[in-house]
């Protein structure tokens, strides 16, 4: 089994879980609650640090199915108007784009991980993310972000993932079985299933994400808002964590912070 060491802070099976907490800076975001305007993204970073956060996870444009397109110019202004604020915090940081730009601009400052949804499925991205050395969160996606429909898609995608990797040179990384209605192919039963097989991921043998914080399919079938999917969202990401997650990305720290405390007993897992 390989870790993930990400400003100092070790990630894999032998450690403690850690915990990724969101801050989106792009007020289309699907959870209104995420979003933190410019000015308030220092102050917000930590207050989430102070409840548990080891890692920030900055987002400048929704992935949410059926968001308005951001430009990429929009997206690197928003970043780094929001990684000017945590330069010499002392914040571990991630940055959450696809973008190749914008991963350019990213780097300008004080990061530490690279969230990319694409799984390197851009060449020029993967380049980049190779030649500045940064571990990185790699989502499953064969041709683009989120493509594979099912389990075994699922696999499959994820053994490509690593095999970019190798090409890239990028040899530190965590994987992200991308649960979520990514395209339009992809159903509410295979969230479902991704996440009840989560503990088949470990077979790779690299850190694995746990990403499910106020997600559609956690709705259904009642189509809650993502407003009242926080019970659903601790209930299932205690599950993955029994089930081999290394790292939790949430919305609500605090809430999150208990559950890794009281899974992580329970399992013995400290």
């Amino acid at each position: 089994m390989f870790n993930c060491t990400v400003n100092g802070i070790n990630i894999g099976p032998k450690y403690p879980v850690r915990l990724a907490g969101v801050i989106n800076c792009s007020h289309e975001s699907f959870f209104s609650g995420s979003y933190v305007p410019s000015g308030n993204v220092r102050e917000r970073s930590y207050q989430m640090t102070d409840l548990g956060a080891d890692i920030i996870d900055i987002g400048a444009r929704s992935t949410a199915p059926g968001k308005p397109p951001v430009s990429e110019v929009t997206e690197k202004r928003r970043m780094e108007m929001a990684l000017s604020e945590l330069d010499g915090s002392g914040i571990t940081v991630s940055v959450d784009t696809a973008i190749p730009s914008v991963l350019e601009a990213c780097l300008k400052h004080d990061i530490h991980l690279v969230n990319d949804i694409g799984g390197l499925t851009d060449q020029r991205f993967g380049n980049i993310l190779g030649d500045s050395g940064l571990p990185a969160i790699l989502m499953a996606s064969g041709a683009g972000p989120g493509d594979a429909c099912g389990f075994d898609e699922t696999m499959n995608a994820l053994a490509s993932v690593i095999r970019r990797c190798r090409d890239h040179e990028v040899r530190e990384y965590i994987l992200d079985p991308a649960i979520g209605l990514w395209t339009p192919g992809r159903t509410v039963e295979m969230d479902w299933e991704l996440s009840r097989r989560f503990k088949d991921f470990t077979s790779f043998g690299r850190p694995l994400l746990a990403a499910v914080s106020r997600k559609t399919f956690l709705g259904a079938p009642a189509g809650q808002p993502p407003e009242d999917r926080l019970p659903a969202t601790l209930g299932l990401t205690a599950l993955l964590i029994y089930a081999g997650a290394d790292l939790v990305r949430c919305h609500d720290v605090k809430e999150t912070a208990d559950v890794i405390r009281v899974v992580s007993r329970f399992s013995g897992r400290v």
